[in-house]
């Protein structure tokens, strides 16, 4: 890669290294210099520019990060399209993530220009969360460097995957003495019930037996024999010792003690056992507690089917310090951080439109490749994962339902359609449900729009970022369909005018991202009978 200040006139091609203003002209870092905007930069007198030349062994940001993070993906993962180097996973299942701590540090030695950051290992996440990116440096990664990481991400298996949560049977033994209180036994019971619930479990059987070693082994052996799987026992004095009463108990009932204590605190106390495949928990009292402790993350574990060994206990001390200190809010303090997942994208499809240059032909069912138009503007919609998807009708409404009959979409119609686009848009914007992110705004007369396309935009959107309004271009012009972040819902409910939003995007303009798009789908849309022959090569 060659970085260098160079005379304007040679930059054609060129990556633009740091934001430019000129004038009229903002160009911001990371743009692929053109014609039009070489021309556009000498018109304002700005002799000479910052930017790179990428090599034959040079591979670009995007596509080195989107290659690495594919490798990287493993079951019940997701891949996000890559922007400006970097390329995000998600989680697709509420489980435990795994991967292996060495193999990441070897990736992460391999080359400065590749990096990948990923949650701690066995973190419990949740669908749609953020669980590792990948982020190139520079604006290019050198292809050996690459090739290597890849080989090593994909070594026998992807690197990442999420261990699912099932569904499980869960014993709970919780003794009993006569200085404990019912009111303490059924406070326990709600406090474990709401932390397996979180895991897709529950205690399915629950036997409170005196404080003693044969109690402890018949309320055991009972639960096992009920098919209940992990056993939790609770005792209503802490275990101090492996030979105490409550690790004295699982013995008698016939099974064997892995490990008494753990780093983590609080959770010193947790004994590990089993009884033949059954897992066997001897609780440390602060499970009593709705706080973080160290039972939460073997039993995030088994409810996720992952092994848990002696060995891993014993390596449970780096980061194990949990306890409550000024700098760490707990639950009770008010609500946690939200944890950075993928955004809550839905799709508006304006499909209202009279189609009036089109003659007596309603172009929005015309078919294109054997689907209806706005069947394609649809399905391409729903294949990015935008969702809602909502259709706005207005002109010939049965016609547009009957040729979406089949997709899962909700309608709202627009009885002012033929007061312009704008009306459309009001009524797509008051039609969105609560809690979203950002939404697309789809013509239904695109037909070439895929979800390739439509998965960029959403790739781009960063609220942190500034990203808010994500607008598809080609060879420097802009397009549709335009992702507008939840910020700007208020304003799309009260335009007017027949021209959509654009001026919107012109007053927030420090807010747009162009999102450069791999051809001129974004570009195209059909209006006329020769338009559509065009398209259909006639």
């Amino acid at each position: 890669m060659i970085f260098a200040d160079m005379p304007t006139h040679e930059a054609e091609g060129a990556i633009l290294v740091h934001s430019l203003r000129a004038g009229e002209i903002t160009f911001k870092k990371g743009r692929v210099l053109s014609a039009s905007d070489i021309a556009a930069l000498a018109s304002a007198q700005v002799a000479r520019v910052t930017a790179v030349r990428l090599e034959a062994s040079d591979v670009p940001e995007d596509e080195a990060a989107a290659a690495l993070a594919a490798a990287l993906a493993g079951s019940n993962t997701r891949l996000a399209a890559p922007f400006t180097g970097r390329a995000n996973l998600f989680a697709e299942a509420d489980g435990v993530l795994i991967y292996d701590p060495a193999r990441l540090d070897a990736i992460n030695l391999i080359d400065e220009a590749l990096t990948v950051a990923i949650l701690a290992p066995y973190e419990t996440v949740t669908a749609r969360q953020m669980i590792g990116t990948v982020k190139v440096i520079p604006f290019a990664a050198p292809r050996v460097s690459l090739d290597a990481a890849v080989a090593l991400a994909a070594e026998d298996t992807a690197l990442v995957s999420v261990a699912p949560f099932t569904p499980q049977k869960v014993g709970l033994v919780a003794t009993t003495l006569a200085s404990l209180k019912d009111s303490t036994l059924n406070k326990t019971r709600t406090i474990l019930d709401a932390r397996l619930s979180a895991m897709g479990s529950h205690i399915t059987h629950e036997i409170r037996p005196p404080h003693t070693e044969s109690d402890i082994a018949a309320a055991v052996s009972s639960l096992i024999k009920e098919g209940c799987s992990p056993v939790l026992v609770i005792g209503a004095s802490a275990i101090t010792d492996r030979r105490d009463v409550v690790p004295a108990g699982i013995v008698a009932s016939g099974g064997a003690i892995d490990h008494f204590g753990m780093p983590v605190d609080p959770g010193n106390l947790m004994l590990l056992a089993h009884h033949g495949t059954v897992p066997v928990l001897g609780l440390p009292g602060c499970a009593r507690s709705p706080a973080l402790n160290g039972f939460d993350w073997v039993l995030a574990r088994l409810l996720a089917n992952v092994p848990v060994t002696r060995g891993d206990i014993m390596r449970m001390g780096a980061g194990g310090l949990l306890k409550e200190i000024s700098t760490r809010p707990q639950p009770r303090e008010g609500k946690p951080s939200p944890k950075p997942s993928a955004p809550r994208v839905a799709a508006i499809v304006l499909a209202a439109g009279k189609s009036s240059r089109m003659g007596a032909l309603n172009k929005l069912t015309a078919e294109v490749e054997g689907r209806a138009m706005v069947a394609r503007a649809v399905e391409a919609a729903h294949a990015s994962g935008a969702a809602p998807v909502i259709v706005v009708t207005g002109h010939e409404s049965e016609l547009v339902r009957a040729a979406l009959k089949d997709g899962p979409v909700r309608f709202t119609h627009n009885p002012d359609y033929a007061d312009g686009l704008s009306t459309s848009l009001r009524t797509g914007a008051k039609a969105l449900p609560e809690g979203l992110d950002a939404v697309l705004v789809c013509l239904g007369d695109m037909p070439d729009i895929s979800s390739d396309h439509i998965t960029r935009l959403i790739a781009a959107f960063d609220p942190d970022e500034g990203r808010t309004i994500c607008v598809p271009t080609f060879a420097g012009k802009r397009g549709n369909p335009v992702l507008w972040g939840a910020a700007y819902f208020a304003e799309l409910q009260t335009l007017k005018g027949d021209t959509g939003a654009k001026h919107l995007i012109g007053e927030h303009a420090d807010a747009v991202c162009e999102v450069p798009m791999p051809d001129d789908a974004s570009l195209r849309d059909i209006d006329t009978p020769d338009e559509l022959a065009a398209r259909l090569g006639k």
